[in-house]
Formats: C-alpha cells, sequence, structure tokens
C-alpha cells in the first residue's frame, strides 16, 4: 500500500472550508475540499479513502498549494497518473496540481515544518468583478512601512493568544514565526506570513488587526502591547476570509510543536 502526497489547489469560495463535515447542516453534510476529494478517490479505488490535509482552511479560505496524503490500496496506477485521475472526478474549483510517494509514516499535517499564507488586499477604487472573490477591498492606501514597523514584532516564539478566534480548541497558544511582511504588488497589498502552525482565523485576525491600527495611526509599540495582551477584545476587526490563501506547506527543517 502506498502513502501518496497530494499538492492541491481551490477556490474557496463555495465550500465550508477543508474539513469534512457530514452533520454541520440540520445533521446533513456540508460542501468540503476534503469531502469532494474523498468522493473522487473513492470512485477511482472503488472503497473509501482517508485523506489527511496539512491544515483546516476556513470557510471560504483559498489555496495555492495545501498539501494532503492519503493510502492508496491500489498499486497498479502510476502514481503520476493520479493527477489527471482525480482531476476527471473533481468540481472545477479543486485541482490536483501533483501527486508523488512519501514514506509510510508520512503525515500531511504531522510531517509539515511550516505553512505560509497570503493575504491579499486591493486598494484601489475599485476591483474588477473577476478579482473580488480573492482580495479584501479597503479604501485607503496603507503605508507599508507602518504595517512592517509592526508586523517586525511577530517574529519567533510568541504566544498568539490575542488573535486566537473564539472557540480555538489548541492545547498551546503559543506559535513560531519566522517571518511576516507586508509587500506592494501594483494596484494591491500583500501580506505574508509564515509560521510552523496558526491558530483559528489568527492570519485573517492580524490582517485586519494590522489594517486598522495603521488606519488609526497606531504606533507598532502600541501593537506590540496589544499582541502582549493576550486579550482578544484588544484586536481589530477580523479581515474576510476572501483575500486568505494558504500559499505554501514545507516538510523540510526542524518541526516545532503545535
Amino acid at each position: 500500500m502506498r502513502n501518496i502526497l497530494l499538492t492541491l489547489s481551490y477556490d474557496g469560495t463555495d465550500f465550508c472550508g477543508w474539513q469534512r463535515q457530514d452533520c454541520s447542516d440540520r445533521g446533513k453534510p456540508v460542501r468540503t475540499v476534503q469531502a469532494e476529494l474523498e468522493a473522487a478517490l473513492e470512485k477511482i479505488h472503488k472503497q473509501p479513502v482517508t485523506l489527511y490535509g496539512s491544515g483546516r482552511t476556513d470557510s471560504g479560505v483559498h489555496a495555492a498549494a495545501q498539501a494532503a496524503n492519503f493510502f492508496s490500496p491500489v498499486d497498479s496506477i502510476p502514481v503520476e497518473n493520479y493527477v489527471q485521475a482525480i482531476n476527471a472526478f473533481l468540481p472545477r474549483d479543486v485541482r490536483v496540481n501533483a501527486a508523488r510517494c512519501v514514506d509510510a509514516d508520512f503525515n500531511a499535517r504531522f510531517s509539515a515544518t511550516a505553512r505560509t499564507y497570503r493575504y491579499v488586499i486591493y486598494c484601489g477604487k475599485s476591483a474588477r468583478a473577476t478579482e473580488m472573490r480573492y482580495v479584501w477591498q479597503i479604501h485607503h492606501q496603507p503605508d507599508i512601512c507602518v504595517l512592517n514597523d509592526m508586523a517586525a514584532h511577530l517574529r519567533g516564539e510568541i504566544d498568539c493568544a490575542t488573535f486566537a478566534a473564539a472557540g480555538d480548541m489548541s492545547a498551546s497558544t503559543f506559535r513560531y514565526i519566522e517571518n511576516a511582511v507586508f509587500y506592494p504588488d501594483g494596484d494591491k497589498i500583500v501580506f505574508e506570513i509564515t509560521a510552523n502552525a496558526f491558530l483559528w482565523k489568527m492570519v485573517r485576525s492580524l490582517t485586519g488587526t494590522l489594517i486598522q491600527f495603521e488606519k488609526e495611526k497606531r504606533e507598532a509599540a502600541y501593537f506590540k502591547q496589544v499582541l502582549d495582551s493576550r486579550d482578544r477584545k484588544k484586536a481589530g476587526a477580523t479581515a474576510p476570509a476572501s483575500g486568505l490563501f494558504l500559499w505554501n506547506v514545507r516538510f523540510d527543517g526542524v518541526r516545532r510543536h503545535i
């Protein structure tokens, strides 16, 4: 039995997140990325197949390179053929982009060492209709230098409780953040952050807070006080899901706690 790692992309707009939810809507399943993929895998293998994702993106959040693995009971299919085979049974808003064999003890969640998210913010007068599903449109031009002065405090081992959504079930609110930076991209700005893992809605909460604090002309020292407070009430509004992408998952380097 082979352990196969898939690299996936999806438009999260019409999904209720990554994780399968069979009893969410009055006891009925809702549409999720995991469920769509597992249905496709079952059609190929003629039996249920469980898919293990590297992270649980929320409702409306997109992915450029989500990672997920499964154990295939069929040895006759060349691993590279899984891309076309699975895509043949998938809707257009989720695609398998690569497939490869990995060690038997590999798990996309527990073997991951870092995850990178990008949040895209449109700062022009009016985004194109084709962009609205993938950006957060704001109506002012933020000062990227000010944003990066605040984001500079997001480095190393940090208690991120201030930016965890109510109901987060993580055993620890500490996360190791490798990098957090804003950069321009035409009429947009992008917030990129890499960490070992993230709390529930943490990236959206950070993005919304940083944009709000910059607009209120707060200084970096104020953001640091809010970060250190561990008080969710002191954070800003949570940015919408539309601008958020799971951009990359790494499996090299040091694995830190989750």
